[in-house]
């Protein structure tokens, strides 16, 4: 071959090559891929997600998590998760990767009593490539693991295996979007599926609903109606799926949003109607939604209620009776079957009732609203006559229970829905006829509305009842707590060990409700219903939420316990807002999330005194803090370290608590402020140091001690009322140069201006009673003394630092009068107040000139909020019954949250600013 048609053939290759790449970043690369292009047709259920350690966080605060790490499925998974952090020498490596990624999870049913599980996962840069890479060369490498590709169909599928076990994990990267399942199937279902682009997806109905644009949206559910059955038969005995199947044939599919918020989950959205020949949708369209009225005559062992709302019941049941065939009976039965069916309406339902165990067959009952009972009554004892059924009937109560007389009289008056009734008994209770399958059933139930063992006495259950939908077409309604032995009996053999071994998970939320509204304009092409389905576990909590009303934008927490601390605001990662932790008077430390509902609640033995520290103590974050006697270790879920409470001495009596700093050394130092110049030092199991038990000083203390740790030594700098500063050690010996006096007496805390290398270059700061600031180092050297305001005998001088101890301000209180200066001396505001007792001031620094500065007056119990121009923020001053405040601003609304207890109340307002 020549030379020149070598360099001719190499130049044709390299545009060839460049006019493709060219080709794939105009065309292919160009357009985004659709991830829902990506999940199989097959897909029973899928779930989106786009914000995974908030998801995570609301499942921890609703206390779903600790349910789900005892399912083997999540154990597992969590497994696999320590592995990867094994492997890649970092934590918290998968749930990092996730992140905010828009992460989709699929149910398929893969075979007879199998169903499995795909994820996607988006890899949104190169560097998250090579962590995929470097994992999965790292499970190469790993004996235990085998990792081999297969071509299919013109596409690379990864295989990771456990030899001798047969689990295993497929994957592919299409388009850098992972696909793995534990079943290869459903890959190779991805990869003939992308063979086929222009086929509709499975979410192509809901194109235009993204319920991520609203606000905390958790996750999103994409349900497929038609094949929910298939998968419930995974799970319940083949005789229980067809009943199943024609309830959920008032659907097709539809698409939910997710929201899980203190003691409930909320999934809510639209679903299309189902509109098949001989659907339940076609049956009821048009009819109107109708409330759950019955509430009144539902006994409380219910454990299951079907409640269908429509107008007259004939619709149901079609032109002519269903099951058995019509011509068995008596001629003269027909019209009295017709005339019973035509009185009745609005509302029927399927209830059973729970029964003592899982071998006991549950009894049934069918209940059928009419406009005239007494009417109804006259017609089913002709009916009785004609069909020659006994006259006797049983008693209980105001109640009668007779025969009927004829089989499967519940479905010849409203349709197959309400089959399976071989002889069935009747009463007439209020304006109800209540058919049971058995007699034992029938009785049991009418001594509970006897007794009004119901769901309208029950405050439980009508609370629940006020959080679903009040006009519905279909209500499904599960208490899960009386339907546990239901659940056993239906489900097949080799599912009811799976039950068991999470019955804590499925009673976490013990009422479930699941309902369907039709449109106002059902009538119309693309109506849709309105669906919610809600899991919610009876409100035993602290508080109960509300708005705040007309006159202030937010919202409150009602305490069935007035509350005695101030708010103490707690960043939560992943949340725009903080969290509150609040004391009430009966001495229980409340956590509030973000969303504003009780997490978790812990009794201590008093008061908080001091400040609360946020540590990591053991490996577990949570909060240091003190009460009289005990010092005290919560979690973030407020549970108790194994070696806390730290039982103080019974002669000590605490009034604040310091920690050494985060980061200084393996763990938290503890001083403890004892009273009367007394003061203790422990470490986190409960070790005292020599030498402080106590470190006795000769006079009071002005404030809390600072714990500081410069050059990697600790420095505890104690400030005394008579004007004395003190440094010591972590052996308790003074450092060289102390004490100093600042001139004057003390009365409250100091600042660390400067954090130094060195106790030289370390600089501290405070304010005597003369209304001098005073700066001095760590190594008793006083660097700078200036006044800042005037001084007489009755007036008291306070340093005030910002919420990030960053800067301060001074207060100057005289009798009723108060001002308030900045660090340079000059005036910021005054005023005078009719009480003449100490105000406590708070100082909030929010950058960029957003200064607040919170005057408290604890006679009338009101707060006072200045900016920093000294304008009074919301015109007036608000009511707090706490010496302090909480606040945060928010600078995507350009709002403050303020945070403040009234009485029983935590309340949480807005205040935009202009």
């Amino acid at each position: 071959m020549s030379k020149k048609l070598l360099v001719f053939l190499t130049g044709l290759l390299l545009l060839a090559a460049l006019a493709s790449y060219v080709y794939y970043r105009r065309t292919v690369a160009a357009v985004p891929l659709d991830p829902w292009a990506l999940v199989p047709d097959d897909a029973v259920l899928v779930t989106a997600t786009r914000d995974q350690p908030t998801l995570v966080r609301h499942l921890k605060e609703t206390q779903v998590w600790d349910n789900l790490t005892t399912v083997r499925y999540f154990q597992s998974l969590e497994n696999t998760v320590a592995l990867i952090d094994s492997l890649t020498g970092s934590r918290n490596v998968v749930l990092r990767f996730l992140g905010r990624k828009n992460v989709l999870t699929s149910v398929h049913v893969t075979g007879p009593g199998r169903f499995d599980v795909l994820l996607q996962v988006p890899i949104g840069s190169v560097r998250e490539y090579r962590q995929v890479r470097g994992l999965v060369d790292a499970l190469a490498r790993d004996p235990q693991f085998r990792v081999r590709t297969r071509d299919y169909e013109g596409t690379l599928l990864t295989e990771i295996g456990e030899p001798g076990t047969g689990r295993g994990l497929t994957f592919i990267n299409h388009r850098n979007h992972l696909v793995f399942s534990p079943n290869p199937l459903l890959v190779e279902a991805v990869v003939r599926r992308l063979a086929g682009p222009e086929q509709p997806t499975v979410a192509a109905d809901f194109q235009g609903t993204d319920f991520f644009r609203l606000r905390d949206v958790d996750a999103t559910l994409l349900v497929n109606y038609r094949r929910l059955p298939q998968l419930l038969g995974v799970f319940f005995r083949a005789d229980v799926v067809p009943g199943i199947g024609s309830v959920t044939s008032l659907a097709r599919n539809g698409q939910l949003e997710m929201k899980l918020a203190g003691n409930k989950v909320v999934l809510s959205g639209f679903v299309n109607p189902e509109t098949t020949a001989g659907s339940l949708h076609e049956r009821l369209r048009g009819q109107p939604a109708q409330r759950l009225r019955m509430a009144e005559v539902l006994s409380l062992r219910t454990a299951l209620l079907v409640h269908l709302g429509l107008g007259p019941a004939s619709v149901l049941r079609g032109p002519r009776p269903t099951a058995p065939r019509p011509d068995t009976l008596n001629p003269a039965v027909l019209p009295l079957l017709d005339s019973l069916t035509a009185g009745l309406s609005q509302e029927v339902a399927l209830a059973y009732l729970a029964p003592p165990t899982a071998r006991v067959k549950p009894g049934r009952l069918a209940l059928m609203w009419c406009a005239r009972p007494a009417q109804q009554a006259l017609l089913l004892g002709q009916l009785r006559r004609v069909v020659g059924a006994s006259p006797s009937f049983e008693r209980v109560g105001p109640y009668q229970i007779h025969q009927t007389g004829v089989p499967e009289l519940p479905a010849r008056l409203v349709g197959p829905l309400f089959a399976g009734f071989r002889a069935p008994v009747v009463a007439v209770v209020g304006s109800y006829l209540v058919f049971g399958d058995d007699a034992a059933a029938l009785r049991a139930w009418l001594q509970d509305v006897a007794a009004e063992n119901v769901w309208s006495r029950s405050p439980t259950q009508v609370a629940f009842l006020q959080e679903t939908q009040p006009l519905a077409r279909l209500s499904v309604v599960l208490d899960t707590r009386n339907a546990w032995n239901l659940l056993l009996r239906g489900l097949v053999e080799e599912r009811r060990a799976g039950l068991l071994r999470n019955e804590s998970l499925f009673k976490r939320f013990p009422q479930v409700a699941l309902q369907l509204v039709p449109a106002a304009n059902e009538q119309e092409e693309g109506a849709q219903y309105f669906s919610q389905l809600l899991l919610r576990h009876p409100l035993v909590g602290p508080a109960v939420a509300r708005p705040q009303g007309s006159t202030g934008t937010g919202s409150v927490l009602a305490f069935k316990t007035p509350l005695a601390g101030s708010p103490l605001l707690v960043p939560v990662a992943g949340a725009t807002r903080p969290g509150v932790l609040v004391q009430d008077a009966a001495q229980v430390l409340h956590y509030v999330t973000p969303e504003n509902v009780v997490a978790w609640s812990d009794s201590l033995p008093g008061p908080l005194v001091g400040r609360l520290h946020r540590r990591t103590v053991a490996g577990r974050a949570g909060y240091l803090l003190a009460t009289a006697g005990q010092l005290h270790f919560l979690d973030q879920q407020g549970r108790t370290a194994p070696q806390f409470p730290l039982n103080l001495p019974d002669s000590v009596r605490a009034t604040g608590l310091s920690v050494s700093p985060e980061g200084a050394g393996a763990a938290p130092r503890l001083l403890v402020a004892g009273g009367g110049g007394n003061l203790f030092l422990y470490d986190t199991n409960g070790n005292a140091y020599p030498n402080w038990q106590p470190k006795r000083l000769d006079f009071n203390l002005a404030a809390q001690p600072l714990y500081l740790t410069v050059g990697g030594r600790d420095v505890l700098v104690v400030l005394l009322e008579n004007g004395y500063v003190y440094a010591f050690d972590q052996q308790g010996a003074t450092y060289p140069g102390f004490p100093i006096s600042m001139g004057a007496r003390l009365q409250s805390e100091a600042l660390v201006e400067t954090a130094g290398p060195t106790l030289s270059r370390t600089r501290l700061t405070v304010v005597n009673q003369h209304g001098e600031q005073v700066t001095f180092t760590l190594a008793g050297d006083i660097v700078s003394r200036r006044r800042v305001a005037t001084w007489s005998r009755s007036s008291v001088f306070r340093l005030i630092p910002d919420q990030q101890r960053r800067t301060f301000v001074v207060v100057r209180e005289a009798g009723g009068q108060l001002d308030l200066f900045e660090a340079g001396g000059r005036r910021l505001l005054g005023q005078r107040f009719l009480t003449s007792g100490t105000k406590p001031v708070q100082f909030f620094d929010f950058g960029n000139g957003r200064r607040v500065y919170a005057i408290m007056e604890p006679g009338p119990g009101k707060a006072y909020l200045y900016d920093s121009q000294g304008r009074l923020l919301g015109g007036q001053p608000f009511e707090s019954s706490a010496p302090e405040i909480g606040l945060e601003y928010e600078a995507g609304t350009n709002t403050y949250h303020l945070y403040r207890t009234a009485g029983p109340e935590l309340r949480r307002t807005g205040l935009e600013l202009k």
